[in-house]
């Protein structure tokens, strides 16, 4: 196995709901997943974020943590109530001291801060005034972004705009799995186009504000899925099509490049009547394309068409025969190769970071206290090799973050779904080092050239 490039960031991820608790303390608004969680049976046991892994009090130990490992760089996000409880004007400066605290340690022991911008804790006195579907919520996003990029930005060169919005526009206002639970296609379409034009717009105000020769590198971290059709029936096929438009194109090419997909777009306008677009929006959107693709990557989806009538006449199908997580997700690690040849292919081979990879395994302490999460290593060694495959046929792969660091809050699912190569015990809040965290600090170590090294103890 080649070595990676000598520049290759080797990372992990977290983010602010999920990890920090500290909800109701020093000053933090009240955010969407607040409010979710308090809804009797849309969160598994009722469980919520308000101790979390309480990552807000122990972001010492947990910084000590990434040290031991070797982390070299740092995903966390912003919690947008923290700094602004009510989402706009009025600042809270304990939440703004937290962040510097932060990424002042981080950097004291060279690990570099990849600040996250939204990671879906939207402040919930922005959703009693509509939230993403209401226009205004992008200009208090790009001030929010503003405020940030000016307090933290002459530490923090990487950084996230929008988490996932894929998963914010549908699974929040379509599905209803996630905040803030609605269930209306033409909201989650119209959120979809808010979303990609904040994203323009705050990548506008951060070129703004930090002049070239001093400014890092922006991006978004979109949920990417190769389609795979079911059958090679032509039907099979022309559905993988559209589902690749809906969950992969939709927000890769207005955000690389300037337009939406083409068939999608017009079933959405002919059914539904959006996303409704005002002059210049497209031309914002255009003009400010990110420095770099974040690529969030778990598993496939195999499609197969059907004819119930619906906008979308598509349905997924699970494999037979195939390996998977906890969470009954496919393990595909060749999946993560053809979705980045697809991306360096039809976008202009743009830089990549691999900004979540991960999965999520029951993982139970031995008798000794030692967590040997086997599963998980040869999960990761498995994509990490795709990804060094990726680098000799020419992809510009910059980075790779582990998901997750440490086990937290995984939405509806509570803490019911363990992703960290740091277990937690949630009665006592103990960090242990599972089998994964040891073999990622040896293939940090080694630049890549641990991958094979599997059974590590």
């Amino acid at each position: 196995m080649v070595e990676f490039p000598e520049n290759f960031v080797w990372g992990a991820a977290t983010s602010s709901y999920q990890i920090e608790g500290a909800a109701h303390e020093e000053g933090r608004g009240l955010s969407i997943w607040d409010t979710f969680c308090a809804i009797p049976g849309k969160v598994y046991a009722g469980q919520n974020g308000d101790i979390a892994a309480d990552h807000y009090h122990r972001y010492e130990e947990d910084v000590g943590l990434m040290r031991d490992i070797g982390i070299r760089s740092y995903r966390f996000s912003i919690a947008w109530p923290r700094i602004f409880p009510t989402g706009k004007n009025t600042i809270n400066w304990k939440g703004v001291d937290f962040y510097n605290r932060l990424i002042d340690k981080l950097l004291e022991y060279d690990i570099a801060p990849m600040a996250t911008l939204y990671h879906w804790d939207l402040p919930q006195a922005l959703q009693d005034l509509g939230g993403w579907t209401n226009r205004d919520t992008i200009s208090r996003f790009v001030d929010y972004a503003d405020y940030v990029f000016r307090a933290f930005g002459d530490r923090v060169k990487l950084w996230i705009t929008h988490n996932e919005p894929w998963v914010v526009a549908y699974a929040g206002h379509y599905i209803g799995r996630h905040a803030p639970g609605m269930t209306n296609l033409s909201k989650a379409v119209q959120v979809s186009h808010h979303l990609i034009l904040s994203h323009a717009k705050a990548v506008e105000r951060y070129r703004e504000i930090w002049p070239t020769s001093q400014a890092g590198k922006i991006g978004p971290a979109l949920n990417l899925y190769p389609m795979y059709p079911a059958t090679e029936s032509w039907e099979d096929k022309k559905a993988a099509e559209l589902a690749d438009e809906f969950h992969n194109r939709w927000f890769l090419d207005p955000i690389l490049a300037g337009k939406y997909p083409e068939k999608l777009f017009g079933i959405f306008k002919e059914k539904l009547g959006v996303p409704e677009i005002n002059d210049g929006d497209m031309e914002t959107i255009a003009a400010n394309r990110s420095n770099f693709l974040g690529v969030n990557f778990y598993f496939r989806k195999v499609i197969a068409a059907t004819d119930n009538h619906d906008i979308l006449c598509y349905k997924e199908v699970k494999p037979s025969g195939s390996k998977y997580t906890s969470m009954d997700w496919e393990i595909f690690p060749e999946g993560l190769h053809r979705m980045l040849m697809d991306i360096k292919e039809r976008y202009d081979n743009p830089h990549i970071y691999i900004t979540e990879n991960g999965a999520a395994f029951d993982d139970v302490p031995q008798a000794d206290g030692s967590i040997h999460d086997h599963d998980r290593i040869d999960y990761l060694a498995k994509h990490v090799e795709q990804l060094a495959k990726c680098i000799q046929e020419g992809v510009n792969l910059d980075g790779y973050y582990i998901w997750s660091l440490m086990d937290n809050f995984e939405w509806a699912f509570g803490f019911s779904k363990r992703f960290g190569i740091v277990y937690i015990d949630y009665g006592t809040l103990e960090r242990k080092m599972k089998s994964s965290a040891w073999w990622y600090r040896d293939l940090i170590k080694n630049n890549g050239c641990a991958i094979a090294s599997r059974n590590h103890p």
